[in-house]
């Protein structure tokens, strides 16, 4: 007998119906009762929510390595007060400012120190192939504890020597087996530019989409290889501020007293003004987010076209539930529920993979792609709207289950 058929004429008559919530079980057997008939149906269904959801997920997660990444330089900063070029629409391209806005700011009682950062490009040339790539320059005064990458910490007084380096362990394998040839050999020379430096140690930052690969080095070292920059320039200055200092009102009175040729940022608007470049000047984050909803319509399609087809074959079915005396609110929760069925039986196989292929791509391009729960359970909520939005487009196929055609 009929799947449909024997399910219902086993169930209550109108008149003894059962209340709602035993009437929304009796839908959810009757739905899955419908999809389980039909198993290759009900895979392709459940092939298609899986790929709207790996796709979507996949999307999002780049998106956030993207943003991950950019801020990377700022997050490891550890002044509460930053001053910053105006003009600068980004760190990996920064724009010039004097430095003695630094030692203006020393007038304030609550400063205690100012320090300038400078950021730069040059030429690293690998130290086994000897092809030359670009790499991002970092320099500062290492012993002031301005900036906090991991790892700096042990090669602070190394870096105090003359033309000498720390390295980014992170930094994309075009750069050469770095890490191996210092754990072999110890401190060996490397080619920045036209300049022969000392590679002493290894920080901890990555990659990001300005650069590949970091090196870090003391502001006198950064001059030596630098050589066209002005002295009396930088690009960021890290002011600490004494302990119980508030910090809302010391940025008050430094954007009082400077010129305006220098933004005074705290910490959270620094790592802000960094992920406000790539979310609006930049195509990328709209690209992945035009990626994401593009998956959601694929899967939308999908289900829509399982749930209207599988409608389309119970016709006479569905027409003999009405004549039984259900009536088109309920024969709409067993499509919907149908559909809410589809999301989570392709939602798990779905995020699974995805956690699968993050730690493939995080391993292949260094960057901070992880599952976290609020993406996890987006994602979930999105899956199941777009479910949800399908099975609504599928009901009004029930309007052709007219029981006066079918007796």
């Amino acid at each position: 007998m009929n799947q449909l058929r024997h399910l219902e004429l086993r169930a209550t008559t109108p008149a003894n119906r059962p209340p709602r919530a035993a009437n929304l079980l009796l839908a959810a057997r009757l739905a899955w009762r419908q999809l389980r008939a039909e198993r290759a149906r009900l895979w392709t269904a459940i092939a298609g929510v899986m790929f709207a959801c790996l796709l979507v997920f996949m999307q999002l997660g780049f998106r956030a390595a993207l943003f991950d990444s950019a801020t990377t330089l700022p997050r490891a900063m550890h002044g509460e007060l930053f001053l910053l070029n105006p003009l600068t629409s980004a760190l990996f391209r920064p724009e010039q400012f004097p430095r003695i806005r630094a030692f203006q700011t020393l007038a304030d009682a609550d400063v205690a120190q100012a320090v300038p950062i400078y950021l730069s490009f040059g030429t690293w040339r690998n130290p086994v192939t000897g092809v030359r790539r670009t790499i991002q320059l970092i320099g500062f005064d290492t012993a002031t504890g301005a900036v906090a990458f991991p790892g700096l910490e042990t090669v602070i007084e190394a870096l105090k020597r003359p033309d000498t380096i720390a390295f980014d362990r992170m930094s994309r394998p075009e750069f050469g087996p770095v890490p191996q040839i210092l754990a072999e050999r110890g401190p060996f020379e490397v080619q920045i530019a036209d300049r022969l430096l000392d590679l002493v140690g290894l920080i901890d930052i990555g990659p990001s989409f300005g650069a590949d690969g970091n090196v870090v080095m003391t502001e006198t070292n950064f001059r030596r290889i630098v050589t066209q920059r002005k002295a009396s320039n930088t690009d960021l200055v890290a002011l600490r501020l004494r302990p119980g200092a508030d910090i809302p009102t010391v940025a008050a009175r430094l954007r009082h007293l400077l010129p305006a040729d220098v933004a005074v940022l705290t910490y959270e608007e620094l790592v802000a003004w960094e992920r406000h470049y790539w979310e609006t000047a930049t195509p990328i984050g709209f690209i992945f987010m035009f990626g994401s909803l593009m998956g959601l319509v694929v899967g939308m399609v999908i289900v829509y076209q399982i749930l209207f087809s599988d409608i389309a074959s119970h016709i006479p079915e569905y027409a003999t539930l009405k004549a039984m005396g259900y009536g088109h609110a309920y024969l709409r929760r067993v499509v919907m529920a149908a559909a809410m069925m589809l999301a989570g039986l392709g939602f798990i196989p779905g995020i699974l993979t995805s956690i699968g292929l993050y730690r493939v791509v995080a391993q292949a391009t260094f960057l901070p792609l992880e599952m976290d729960l609020n993406r996890g359970l987006m994602v979930f909520g999105m899956i199941f709207a777009m479910c949800a939005a399908a099975g609504l487009l599928a009901v009004r196929k029930l309007s052709d289950a007219d029981p006066a055609d079918m007796f």
